[in-house]
């Protein structure tokens, strides 16, 4: 089948470009795993026009259901490979099907960035998260450690703090690099200790984590018990199948783009977190918006 777009990405971005999509009756298809992207992973998202608060969960329902009900089709697969075939895209999927395009939206997002450091990746489903609201639950009443300083390691210590016991935050810097409106909840809260200048060295435990060592000792001892560790260190762009691609990324890794959100590649744009766009504010607004002006200009390039 040849639609005339294939979003690859089912985040803010790309929600957002099929939604502009079908409105210019553009057939377009998403392609994505993860509806909302990491989005859908955020506790409380506070800063979305006319939405005082929302869960990231209900938040990226709402719009995954937004872009099927103007008639898209959202695939819970990944793009493999992307060639170009005369003038069209032969996109091969993880299924094993292959869909056509005239013109590809790449909205891939980011992917959390790792620590490390020894026991992290042994331990990862057995006390390692990289997703405090998928696996808080699991932690009612327990001691847990969040690694980072920004806005995602405060806001998940704050939501930590009302399912455990006991929260440390790590923050290797000297100071909380997180919006004032985190840092005077994270102040406030007694279950919450922050350790500035500070590092995990490893994770230790059995079958499941069961301390960190830390970089220099807390209270006489470089040895904390956790039950659990929490890892929020930020993000990187995903840009594996734009470097395929050959398309042109910024020193970040970033994928290029004009103000349209045209790549150096004839037919291919790209938006949101993946992006320089929006200069990297990296928010679902910023994202939903190039997801916008990317079809905007997608509709006159095909008119033409």
């Amino acid at each position: 089948m040849t639609y005339d777009l294939v979003i690859i990405g089912s985040g803010p971005a790309g929600l957002s470009a099929s939604v502009y999509a079908s409105r210019y009756s553009l057939k377009n298809i998403v392609i994505g795993d993860m509806p909302g992207g990491i989005a859908s992973q955020t506790h409380d998202i506070g800063n979305w026009l006319g939405t005082q608060k929302i869960s990231g969960f209900e938040f990226s329902q709402n719009a995954a259901e937004h872009a099927k009900s103007l008639g898209t089709e959202i695939i819970p697969v990944t793009a493999e490979e992307i060639k170009k075939v005369e003038n069209l895209f032969s996109i091969s999927l993880n299924d094993g099907k292959n869909i056509e395009a005239k013109t590809i939206v790449l909205a891939t997002g980011t992917k959390r960035r790792e620590l490390g450091v020894s026991g992290e990746k042994e331990f990862i489903g057995k006390g390692v998260s990289y997703c405090a609201t998928c696996d808080g639950f699991f932690y009612k009443n327990k001691t847990v450690a969040v690694v980072g300083g920004g806005d995602a390691a405060t806001s998940a210590a704050a939501f930590l703090a009302d399912i455990a016991e006991k929260v440390y935050l790590i923050v290797r810097e000297e100071n909380l690099m997180c919006e004032s409106f985190w840092h005077e909840n994270i102040s406030k809260n007694p279950k919450i200790i922050v350790l500035y200048d500070i590092q995990i060295t490893k994770i230790e435990g059995d079958k499941k984590v069961s301390s960190i060592i830390l970089s220099k000792p807390y209270e006489n001892s470089e040895k904390i018990l956790v039950d659990g560790v929490f890892i929020e260190i930020g993000s990187m762009p995903n840009t594996d199948i734009a470097k395929k691609l050959g398309i042109e990324l910024d020193e970040e890794g970033c994928i290029k783009i004009d103000p349209n959100g045209k790549t150096n590649v004839g037919g291919i744009w790209a938006a949101g977190d993946a992006t320089t766009g929006s200069n990297k504010l990296k928010q679902i607004i910023t994202a939903a918006a190039e997801g916008a002006i990317a079809v905007n200009s997608i509709q006159q390039f095909l008119k033409k």
